[in-house]
């Protein structure tokens, strides 16, 4: 199949992980994609305000800690998100960018522009489950990189 994830075999993953998804080479620019699994596929999934405040998050944080990051993006099955830097794949410094901006999530005191100005659902947020999450990953920092059981 084209899309790389699909290829995946979701039935012998074992969440969580971080794992490179895909390289392009755009002729003079390297673009990476992390897969950033929270949840195990077909058994579990975060919920959508959960999901949502992870993504304004992240999104915002992981910038302050490094200028390479493209896009942070949920995984429309709600098990996890894609990470796009535009740096040759460093799967060790993305795991460090990643438990980084997942400590500012939980530092936080407020959603990174969860309003209706900035946002266009500014009502769908959980600042508790996101942090519930991240909490979770972090909980399993040792086996980011252990893609399979």
């Amino acid at each position: 199949m084209n899309v790389e994830s699909f290829n995946l075999d979701h039935t012998k993953v074992a969440a969580p992980f971080i794992r490179v998804a895909d390289v392009k080479d755009l002729g003079g620019v390297t673009l990476t994609k992390y897969d950033i699994r929270f949840c195990q596929p077909n058994v579990d999934h975060l919920e959508m305000p959960t999901m949502h405040s992870i993504e304004h998050s992240f999104a915002e944080y992981s910038r302050n800690h490094a200028d390479d990051v493209v896009d942070f993006s949920p995984m429309g099955c709600q098990t996890g998100f894609y990470l796009m830097r535009s740096n040759e794949p460093d799967l060790e410094d993305t795991m460090e960018l990643v438990e980084t901006s997942f400590h500012d999530i939980l530092a936080a005191d407020s959603v990174p522009a969860a309003n209706e100005v900035q946002c266009g659902w500014g009502a769908s947020h959980s600042l508790d489950g996101a942090k519930e999450a991240v909490s979770a990953m972090l909980d399993k920092r040792d086996q980011w990189d252990e893609i399979y059981a």
